[in-house]
């Protein structure tokens, strides 16, 4: 299948944290992506591109469209998507009251199934074309959410949790099982399609170091698998943890000793790490899932970007995640305003162009994709979102008054939210949306 979509293009052809905003922009105001079999095939200009579209090639307009590669979302639970918007405690607090007895609940095949499918939909309507997404200890949940997405050709990251104490006695397993029920699920699934298993200990709280060598050995087995987990996020978290490891010099030496600090490993939140992990980061090449909604919905703190990208070291790979459902909003939108609020909270404003690559580019460069997705150029493959610039009639309105790209960038991302997406494609079919009526001051101006 052939499919063209035109609007205004923006797309990153670096990383702005370390390059600047303009360098790592490319934006043209009228553009047209073409996509077949699942790819990107070119873009150009319509005023270039118009007069060489093929016969039956299906040309979709979207003015006062921002045509953006599709959101990723490194950092998420689907299985806690019925939990969202659960009120009043902190970390661990709400893992034992809300998070845990939910997850209990996908030992039915038939519950997992029906929940992949709402939090599927939920992406789609926001989007999220790509997701590193947290399953539960039971393989039919993992199960249940590739055959959800197999349909769409999505690419999605994917793992059965590793828990086998600190945890409801019906949600663990043990080394063993751990072992075995992930070697099965990475013999059907990994690799299949757009599909990649992920390598998933909950955190170092919930697993013994007999089940961490069991991911040491996975890990051994499958030297370019990623792996997917929690640091530093709770101080009483990280105690417990010091407390769980005394030879440990600290949370990210956990992880190292048993051979997880590596690159395709990412952690998410990373909020209250010594200057030693950070080092360590980035002496391994391990990366971080920025998760602000998270954080500060379930009083974990603020994490500071700057820490990523100091001068003269090496950057941190970072990306930006909903870490649904302690995060209150499926919208990339609604967590780029978090994420700008955050860094407000550290002194530091966050420009939308860095907003906006850490969603795209930033998360894909944070789980070692930035070879396929996050960008828009030909041969990257055809995820995309489009935007409505002039969603709401507040939008409309504080739009008429920007002067600047990275201005209209600021409104999308503070006043944005679901009802700005236009529609999504994954791998070249639209999968949510459409062409709507838009007021004739919208229309190209050939």
């Amino acid at each position: 299948m052939k499919t063209a979509v035109r609007g205004a293009v923006l797309t990153f052809q670096g990383d702005p944290f370390v390059i600047g905003d303009d360098a790592a922009v490319h934006y043209h105001e009228d553009s047209i992506v073409r996509m077949e079999d699942g790819l990107i095939r070119e873009v150009r200009p319509a005023g270039e591109a118009l007069g060489e579209l093929d016969a039956g090639e299906r040309l979709e307009e979207y003015p006062g469209g921002l045509i953006l590669p599709g959101f990723i979302d490194c950092h998420v639970h689907y299985p806690q998507t019925g939990i969202i918007a659960s009120y009043g405690t902190q970390l661990l607090e709400w893992l034992e009251k809300y998070a845990f007895p939910e997850e209990g609940r996908f030992r039915d095949p038939e519950y997992a199934a029906r929940i992949a499918g709402v939090y599927l939909g939920e992406c789609f309507r926001n989007g999220i074309t790509s997701a590193c997404v947290f399953c539960t200890v039971f393989p039919q949940s993992v199960d249940a959410l590739f055959a959800a997405a197999e349909p769409y050709a999505m690419r999605l990251m994917a793992g059965k949790v590793l828990m086998d104490r600190n945890a409801p006695p019906w949600l663990l397993d043990t080394p063993q099982k751990a072992y075995d029920d992930s070697k099965r699920l990475i013999h059907r699934r990994h690799k299949t399609g757009r599909f990649e298993y992920v390598m998933t200990p909950r955190f170092a709280l919930t697993s013994s170091p007999e089940q961490l060598e069991v991911c040491a050995a996975l890990a051994a087995e499958h030297p370019d698998m990623l792996i997917q987990s929690h640091i530093s996020e709770n101080p009483r978290e990280i105690d417990r943890v010091r407390e769980l490891f005394p030879d440990c010099a600290d949370y990210a030496d956990v992880y190292a000793r048993y051979g997880l600090m590596r690159p395709r490993a990412i952690y998410g939140h990373g909020i209250h790490m010594s200057e030693r992990e950070w080092d360590l980061f980035r002496e391994t090449g391990a990366a971080i899932a920025h998760c602000p909604n998270s954080n500060l919905f379930v009083g974990s703190g603020c994490f500071d970007i700057r820490r990523s990208y100091m001068d003269g070291r090496a950057p941190i790979r970072t990306g930006l995640a909903t870490d649904i459902g302690g995060g209150d909003s499926f919208s990339p939108l609604r967590c780029m305003a978090e994420a700008y609020k955050v860094a407000q909270l550290n002194g530091y404003a966050l420009s939308p162009v860095k907003a906006f690559y850490l969603a795209t580019r930033g998360a894909a460069r944070a789980l070692y994709l930035d070879d396929r997705v996050g960008s828009l150029e030909a041969g990257m493959e055809a995820d995309v979102v489009i935007l409505d610039l002039f969603s709401t009639p507040l939008i409309r309105r504080r739009m008429a008054t920007c002067e600047s790209l990275a201005e209209q960038l600021f409104v999308q991302m503070i006043l944005g939210d679901e009802r700005a997406v236009a529609a999504t494609y994954v791998s070249g079919r639209r999968v949510f949306g459409g062409i709507r009526p838009l007021p004739e001051d919208r229309a190209f101006h050939e």
